[in-house]
């Protein structure tokens, strides 16, 4: 089973882009970030056009988060638990079943926190904390748990072209990294660098200032496997050439393939 994540950066933008890149990269799962879109005004039909059972959790102008899936889903559930009043469209969860076993997935949208100090970055953390609780309760399961999406974590000196130029962005303070430290110390682990340990493996470039032609990236979307999951990879990928096509998004898929 192939399962992939990208940020989009907006349903309407990527309108071409993204069922181009279905056709090419076949992922049997996906899901999508950064939508900015509500539920009614995704075009669903164009993705069940091509096979895939849609999904969403939007919200207007910003956020929202989407599942595409060749497979049936069950036990669909959106928002990240532990706060009721938390409106933002970030998390969302379903299940499907493969040839050995089932898989629960979650696609999330981690914010983003800038500017630091202030109420985003107080709210990130706090919805990180919230993430660490419930991932706590997933891998109680002892069940096969994928959870992948643009994290907004960079969470080492590999994964950004220039460590000091970040050193007090939201993405990369200490802060932060050592809060997805705590959330991959309950037992998670990190597909990609698991099976490509060293080097860069950037997933983001900024549309400003040449980032893309001089290869200007970060690393912040992310695939965790708990260890029942990680007892079935395969293989990993990044799909680095997408930010190359027209209209692209900054953000690029990153996928993982297990033996379900």
């Amino acid at each position: 089973m192939k399962l992939a994540s990208w940020n989009i950066n907006g349903i309407k933008a990527r309108i071409e882009v993204v069922p181009e890149w279905l056709k090419q990269s076949a992922p049997d799962v996906v899901v999508l970030q950064e939508i900015k879109s509500v539920d009614e005004g995704f075009p669903r039909t164009l993705f069940e056009d091509l096979g895939y059972n849609v999904e969403t959790h939007g919200q207007k102008g910003f956020n929202g988060v989407a599942i595409l899936s060749k497979l049936p889903l069950e036990s669909v559930s959106r928002g990240l638990p532990g706060d009721d009043s938390d409106e933002q469209a970030r998390w969302i969860e379903a299940t499907v079943s493969g040839e050995q076993t089932a898989l629960t997935f979650c696609g999330l949208y981690q914010p983003n926190g800038n500017p630091v100090p202030g109420p985003k970055y107080d709210y990130k953390l706090a919805w990180m904390e919230r993430m660490r609780v419930y991932a706590a309760e997933l891998l109680a399961r002892e069940e096969p748990v994928a959870m992948l999406g643009d994290y907004n974590v960079i969470p080492q000196v590999e994964d950004v072209h220039d460590p000091a130029a970040w050193a007090e962005d939201a993405l990369f303070r200490q802060e932060t990294r050592e809060a997805f430290r705590h959330l991959c110390a309950q037992g998670w682990t990190d597909a990609i660098r698991a099976t490509d340990p060293v080097g860069e493996k950037f997933t983001f470039w900024d549309y400003q200032a040449g980032a893309w032609p001089k290869n200007k990236g970060i690393r912040i979307d992310h695939i965790l496997l708990s260890p029942q999951a990680a007892d079935l990879l395969e293989a990993t990928g990044i799909d680095r050439d997408t930010r190359d096509w027209e209209k692209p998004s900054d953000h690029v898929p990153v996928w993982c393939r297990l033996s379900l």
